[in-house]
């Protein structure tokens, strides 16, 4: 009763949260949500928007006044990367970045391999993460409906790993990067549509900020 209790406060909370924070800018959600929230909470809001890279951010926040520290260089780094990389979808959520590539910018149809232009996009995002190492990088792999889950499962893990195999043969230190593969079962897009399924087939990377980071922001924030 008493852990039933809790997930509704949880979800509660998170509906309140969001809603709240629609007049705020993203440095200014970051600390909010990080305050009232944990890992719990990042799971719920995840799983239950569908979004993995949203519930994983919030579920990392520091919040507080650090977290804002945080954000604001997050801000500056989200804006480098929309730059250098123009085909990408980028967001700032929280205290992190959401960077969405496409399997049409990444691989050819049901392939794990990047292409020419994959790898011409990577180095730009490449240049962008070395400005700013003290982030992890975790690659999140992700497929449409189409053929089993199990074949989705395994397709989308070899592409996640394709990338972060990339970006640590570009310099990206290997410490920084982890991998996941979710199939067939995030899916962000309508898969009833062609059009949807395209976007369905898609690397997210989440942008937090690392161990040194948060320690050097809680130092500022404490002076």
């Amino acid at each position: 009763m008493k852990t039933l209790k809790n997930l509704i406060i949880i979800i509660l909370s998170a509906v309140l949260i969001l809603q709240g924070c629609a007049s705020m800018n993203k440095t200014q959600k970051g600390a909010v949500i990080g305050t009232a929230t944990g890992t719990a909470m990042g799971a719920v809001i995840g799983h239950a928007s569908g979004n993995t890279a949203l519930g994983a951010i919030i579920g990392a926040a520091v919040g507080g006044t650090a977290g804002a520290i945080i954000g604001h260089q997050m801000d500056k780094q989200a804006e480098e990367i929309k730059e250098k990389v123009p085909e990408a979808k980028v967001e700032r959520v929280g205290e992190g970045i959401v960077v969405e590539l496409s399997s049409q910018i990444l691989f050819g149809f049901d392939q794990a391999d990047l292409s020419t232009e994959a790898k011409s996009n990577l180095d730009q995002l490449v240049k962008v993460l070395n400005e700013y190492p003290d982030t992890d990088i975790e690659l999140q792999g992700h497929t449409d409906s189409r053929g089993s889950e199990a074949y989705n499962q395994t397709l989308s893990e070899r592409r996640a790993g394709a990338v972060s195999s990339y970006l640590a043969s570009r310099g990206i230190n290997n410490t920084r990067l982890s991998t996941k593969g979710f199939g067939e079962t995030m899916p962000k897009y309508d898969n009833d549509s062609e059009e949807g399924r395209a976007q369905n087939r898609r690397v997210e990377f989440l942008i937090t900020a690392n161990e040194k980071m948060i320690e050097q922001a809680k130092e500022e924030a404490a002076r």
